[in-house]
């Protein structure tokens, strides 16, 4: 068999991306990404790709952030994770999108665990596996409970406190790792990144109270490059326990609504069961799922 070749792609190269098959039938994930052509890879063997990655980062990023399209035909793993170990960015994360209930379907499940093999293969380890919902008008807008007063909160501080204790008993995988890493305050400064490279406005913030006015939690309703979203939903340690995680996903919902949003995304990892709920609740369906690998080299 002969060796794979590497290629890196240009303007004027950049259909030959697009002449793989694609078994996982993912495409429409990636409709509203915008990819640079010289951000793409693909390797051929005897002229036909068998693997290819797109690289994406911001407008403004001298190079790219993560790799959030990867695809391997079945037998193929060596050439994929060649893919990616030889490309010229060191990039920490990794993204396959999946179709939703791909476990049931062998041909699906097949698919996916290739893509899997050659990522562990190029030295990434899954971080973890989320859900991902996409809400519409067809969905009805969740009710609001009425038990909370939200507001606006200029003082960047407040959030970012707020994320700290928030980061201190959490469910989720990759403010688990950062905390790892480099503590709480590590977690909290990396969502707050998040927030700031969002090109909605900072006014949309929002921090959450009783009508007694103790702190709740906070709600990012937010644009990313895709459209609306659910940018972050928490609630402090202390008010846990009372289904409070519903209510700003409900006022979150509603805010985007309220400003012309016709679509909204979320995500929330499979293993943290009761935002999993939540969402079904407030009518948000899983339309696809995520797996997010992190640089082995990194952990």
């Amino acid at each position: 068999m002969t060796r794979p070749v590497i290629r890196a792609l240009d303007e004027s190269t950049a259909h030959v991306f697009d002449t793989m098959p694609d078994p996982l039938r993912t495409r429409e994930a990636y409709r509203s990404a915008r990819h640079r052509p010289d951000w793409k890879r693909v390797a051929l063997r005897d002229g036909t790709v068998v693997a290819r990655g797109a690289w994406w980062g911001g407008p403004d990023d001298p190079e790219p952030l993560t790799v959030d399209f990867f695809d391997v035909t079945e037998g193929e793993e060596d050439a994929g994770a060649e893919l990616l170990r030889t490309a010229p960015w060191r990039v920490d994360g990794l993204e396959l999108n999946l179709p939703s209930g791909r476990r049931a379907d062998p041909l699906l499940r097949a698919a996916a665990e290739t893509r899997f093999t050659a990522a562990r293969k190029a030295g990434y380890e899954l971080l973890a596996e989320r859900f991902v919902y996409r809400w519409t008008p067809e969905c009805g807008l969740p009710e609001r409970p009425g038990r909370l007063v939200f507001g606006p909160e200029p003082d960047d501080m407040v959030f970012f406190d707020a994320l700290r204790r928030i980061h201190s008993v959490t469910l989720d995988a990759h403010a688990r790792r950062a905390v790892e890493e480099g503590g709480v305050d590590r977690a909290a400064r990396q969502e707050l990144d998040f927030f700031r490279r969002c090109p909605s406005p900072r006014q949309w913030w929002q921090v959450a109270r009783t009508p007694q006015g103790e702190p709740v939690g906070i709600h990012v309703p937010a644009h990313n490059p895709s459209g609306p979203c659910v940018g972050f939903i928490g609630v402090l340690p202390e008010q846990r326990g009372h289904g409070y995680a519903y209510d700003l996903l409900a006022e979150c919902s509603h805010f985007l609504v309220e400003r012309g949003a016709e679509c909204i995304a979320a995500a929330t990892d499979q293993t943290n069961f009761p935002m999993s709920a939540h969402f079904t609740r407030a009518g948000y369906p899983v339309v696809r799922e995520l797996a997010t690998f992190r640089s082995a080299s990194r952990s």
